[in-house]
């Protein structure tokens, strides 16, 4: 019997998102979203490994249309393989994403005709209780309990829901915001029905655009403010229950700088000092997380009023440093990998025939440095053995939940070894495996590295970098 290796490890996303302690993000899951190219394309599976091995991402989110998924009404709703639901494309995904070590974030919108009257998708169902029941359906199918098809880890409810081209109405026929309530009826609906089909799953809400108005504007489409928005769902449901408000914060026109002031209540990056204490007040928490799920930098020349590639190389880490200085910030999403005629946004890293442009460079160098799966983790001192969460994406796909990994630690302070032990864990359903530093204790004030190497009798070794502060 092959020796049963060690592993890597990563913070526990439970600690990260319940308790942001540090005063930086210090790790975020980074990635792209590009349907086309990701999702659709014949090159999907080339366009995947630009995507992780030369980008570095550790993320991929896909915008999920209820109307597309599911054209007629199921029999069975709640059945994640009732035959009325087509989710060929998204299985696939999910397992190419899996394959290479990558999670996925599955954003669900777009209401089916025979949901809402015959409206168009932006137009919220009669019964939010049926969205409810999709999104269970959904949660349901990818989580880890059906061979073949990979757990996933994130969620968001709705696009840019505070848009009239994804959520309508905005006002009523006095003016008046309604998008708001209407939607925290709907957000309360999907968060249930995801957790009753994966409660492991995490949550995001919002999803909101960077700007709007807070009023009708004749001959302009309708838009609520980001801030506004946020601050009317969580009066229309204060209980409100998600783990995270996600939020994409474009540049406005396109050629801004990610330094970019505006006014507030719209929401850029530069913003999020102010954004995230507004959540926590309008909702009566503390440390609302942020994931940013789109931001892109269009460029010249397929976008006029773009900048150069030149320019966008410098804007990127530029704008991933500054959610990473937030220690809310966890997730931070690229729109889009590849520019394509699939896509309208031309803010891609490499160009339609697949040459890179400067700003890939830039982006792996910033990815690689936050890669989430070599996590931080803040302790309080004097804990021993503490434990700790490992992101092992990779074992899933050829592994059950429950196999065995063994894994070898070995902790340093400084260039000092202080603790080595080898143990073997199970593989959680969720794709991490908890294990426990034994032999370490930490002292106050000091910051440690663990180093841990995992695999499987089916798997090569993983490895990841841990960084444990101890206060």
């Amino acid at each position: 019997m092959r020796r049963l290796a060690p592993l890597l490890i990563a913070a526990s996303l439970t600690a990260a998102v319940l308790a942001p302690v540090a005063a930086t993000a210090d790790r975020m899951w980074i990635g792209f979203h590009d349907d086309p190219m990701l999702r659709f394309e014949s090159t999907r599976q080339t366009e995947m490994d630009a995507a992780r091995s030369a980008s570095g991402a550790r993320i991929v989110r896909t915008l999920v249309t209820w109307a597309t998924v599911s054209p007629t009404r199921p029999a069975n709703a709640a059945d994640p393989f009732d035959p009325a639901y087509k989710f060929d494309d998204l299985d696939e995904l999910v397992r190419n994403a899996q394959v290479r070590g990558m999670e996925v974030l599955i954003t669900l919108w777009g209401t089916p005709k025979w949901a809402n009257g015959d409206k168009t998708p932006n137009v919220l169902p009669t019964n939010v209780a049926d969205f409810g029941t999709f999104a269970r359906a959904v949660a349901s199918r990818y989580s880890g309990r059906y061979g073949g098809l990979p757990f996933v880890r994130f969620f968001g409810i709705w696009n840019e829901s505070n848009l009239n081209q994804f959520l309508s109405p905005q006002f009523d026929a006095q003016g008046n915001i309604v998008s708001a309530r209407a939607y925290a009826t709907l957000a309360a609906a999907g968060y249930a029905g995801i957790k009753a089909g994966n409660a492991k799953a995490q949550v995001a809400i919002g999803e909101t655009s960077a700007r709007g108005r807070s009023k009708k504007v004749a001959g302009q489409s309708d838009t609520v403010a980001p801030g506004k928005f946020a601050e009317l769902v969580a009066k229309a449901n204060k209980r409100l229950k998600f783990d995270a408000w996600a939020h994409h914060p474009y540049p406005a026109p396109v050629s801004m700088k990610p330094t970019q002031k505006v006014k507030w209540p719209n929401v850029s990056l530069s913003s999020l000092g102010q954004f995230g204490p507004s959540l926590d007040t309008w909702f009566g928490r503390k440390n609302v997380p942020i994931w940013i799920t789109e931001y892109g930098q269009e460029t010249k020349p397929g976008e006029p009023g773009g900048v150069s590639e030149s320019t966008q190389a410098v804007y990127i880490p530029q704008a991933i440093a500054i959610a990473a200085k937030d220690p809310r910030v966890q997730m931070f999403v690229w729109f889009v990998l590849r520019d394509s005629a699939g896509s309208p946004w031309q803010s891609g890293l490499y160009r339609p025939d697949g040459a890179p442009k400067p700003g890939q460079v830039t982006f792996a160098r910033a990815a690689k440095s936050l890669d989430a799966t070599n996590g931080k983790l803040t302790v309080k001192a004097g804990t021993r053995n503490p434990l700790v969460t490992l992101f092992v994406r990779e074992f899933c796909e050829n592994n059950p939940a429950g196999t065995p990994v063994g894994t070898t630690s070995r902790t340093y302070l400084g260039s000092k070894l202080v603790q080595v032990d080898q143990v073997q864990v199970p593989l959680g359903i969720d794709c991490t495996a908890t294990l426990r530093l034994a032999g370490l204790t930490v002292a106050k004030g000091k910051t440690y590295t663990a180093k841990v190497q995992a695999n499987t009798l089916n798997s090569g070794i993983l490895e990841r970098t841990l960084t444990i502060v101890a206060r």
